[in-house]
């Protein structure tokens, strides 16, 4: 991504994936890191996830990465709350019996922890 609209799309993506984070991603990752069974899971959904947002864009360059998983979260939540779900509580044994929303929006969480840090500013 080159250009104002790209470096501003990737702002917007961590700055979003960052709320996310702090909503899901903590507690999720967290429990899942004390729990193998959980991890697993979290596992699985971001295999899921890596490959729902890269079909067909081996070696592009057009669309940052971590804008479309971004988007892939922003899209999953957004359905979820349309239905009336809410987070696990933060204590994480409740991630023992975690719904798939919350297991796939950890695995989001998982994956942009992945991608290199913000770049500094000058």
């Amino acid at each position: 991504m080159v250009g104002v609209p790209g470096i501003f799309m990737e702002f917007s993506a961590r700055r979003w994936l960052s709320r996310l984070q702090r909503e899901v991603g903590l507690t999720g990752l967290a429990a899942a890191a004390a729990l193998p069974g959980l991890s697993a899971m979290v596992d699985q959904h971001a295999a899921a996830v890596r490959d729902a947002t890269t079909f067909g864009l081996e070696g592009t360059a057009a669309v940052a990465g971590l804008v479309l998983l971004a988007n892939y979260g922003h899209g999953v939540l957004a359905h979820a709350r349309e239905r009336g779900w809410a987070p696990p509580p933060t204590d994480p044994t409740a991630w023992r019996t975690a719904d798939w929303t919350s297991l796939r929006l950890a695995a989001v969480c998982h994956l942009a922890a992945k991608y290199a840090p913000a770049p500094r500013r000058p």
